[in-house]
């Protein structure tokens, strides 16, 4: 197998004090794992995710011994989303292809990886047409088409649909107290024994409506709040909050809803234990960031973007997944139309763990769909 070699990729500045390292600050890098395969072949494929260290990737070395460089990147924003901004990560994303392309590689697609593919779309969607000029608090993005060269193709595997999506999805509607992580409507506690599975229809409309409700009132603090330190001298112009409880999704532990092959539970163990943990999606995050990742103003829903796509792109469904749907194929194949095709995995979970037989079932999809590019 070819050697596993690194990329260290020069990145344009973002916002002020995006990290605690200066030297981050005054020389930004993004970091990549790749496998350069033997042969006359130039294809290549970059799988990132906003915020996960995706250069061990599973799907590296598999695509390498099926002739494609597979290069696993990391955004400025690896392993802490605090001030993530989606608008800088497909920057970096496009720095990315920069570099395989002036290495030589003459067709590059995108494996959007579960939280990658709603990146992936995104990036895709604005190098085809570039309409982010501003992020959704109003300060210009900085960004210029040649940041953001087209790629030939977009694969998509255990695909979420995006931040926003996933937090309209998950935050918890029984919060009654947004400073008490303990603070519970029992009515409205998806946890609450009370409450039997298969869940009854109006407790799901009641739950549906009081998560949309939440989030909205989460998003218009996070507005007012830029507003008044924005109009205050000497102010900062972002500060930091928590979100407290932002996995309750009923999905998670009744299986009559959205029904696969998956287990009860979360993609990180028990959902309840995850709900009320310190760290968990969105958890510490930035006014900024919530309304670039999490908030209905973000411009990184995954379908969205992908139906603004004219390149191909293939899906593939783990049908044993805990945090994507038939539902969630159901969008991103009608956001594809006519130029996308779907592969069940059967069995697979989210990140494929335990089961190395399915791998290779992902990587051969993955090859014949970049080899006909």
């Amino acid at each position: 197998m070819a050697e596993l070699q690194l990329a260290v990729i020069d990145v344009k500045p973002g916002a002020a004090m995006e990290s605690q390292s200066g030297l981050q600050l005054l020389r930004p890098r993004i970091y990549g794992a790749f496998r350069a395969p033997p042969g006359p072949e130039k294809v290549a494929a970059i799988v990132m995710h906003p915020t996960s260290n995706f250069m061990g990737h599973y799907l590296i070395g598999p695509l390498a011994e099926r002739g494609i460089c597979c290069m696993g990147l990391n955004s400025r924003y690896v392993g802490n989303d605090t001030v993530l901004l989606m608008e800088r990560a497909i920057q970096d994303l496009g720095a990315g292809v920069q570099y395989l392309r002036a290495a030589g590689y003459e067709k590059v697609f995108l494996v959007g990886n579960s939280g990658g593919a709603a990146l992936s779309a995104f990036y895709q969607a604005q190098a085809e047409n570039l309409t982010a000029t501003h992020l959704p608090d109003g300060d210009p993005t900085h960004l210029h088409p040649d940041d953001l060269p087209p790629v030939n193709g977009i694969a998509l595997c255990a695909a979420h649909l995006g931040r926003t999506r996933l937090m309209r999805d998950w935050i918890d509607p029984s919060v009654t107290d947004e400073h008490d992580p303990l603070s519970v409507d029992p009515e409205l506690d998806m946890y609450d024994p009370r409450h039997r599975m298969p869940y009854d229809r109006g407790f799901l409309a009641r739950f549906s409506a009081a998560q949309q409700a939440r989030l909205d009132r989460i998003e218009q603090w996070c507005v007012d709040r830029l507003a008044l330190l924005r109009s205050t001298p000497g102010a900062p112009r972002d500060q930091a909050f928590i979100v407290y409880r932002t996995h309750a999704d009923p999905r998670c532990v009744d299986l009559s809803l959205d029904a696969n092959d998956r287990l009860p539970g979360s993609v990180w163990g028990d959902a309840r234990q995850v709900n009320y943990s310190a760290n968990a999606m969105g958890r510490t995050t930035s006014l900024t960031a919530f309304l670039s990742q999490w908030s209905s103003r973000s411009q990184a829903d995954g379908p969205t973007n992908l139906a603004r796509t004219t390149c191909p792109k293939l899906l593939l469904t783990y049908t044993g997944d805990q945090s994507t749907f038939p539902s969630t194929r159901d969008a991103w194949m009608a956001a594809g139309g006519a130029r996308i095709r779907n592969v069940d995995i059967v069995g697979g979970n989210h990140y494929l763990a335990g089961q190395p037989e399915l791998i290779p079932q992902a990587a051969d999809a993955i090859a014949e769909f970049a080899h006909a590019l």
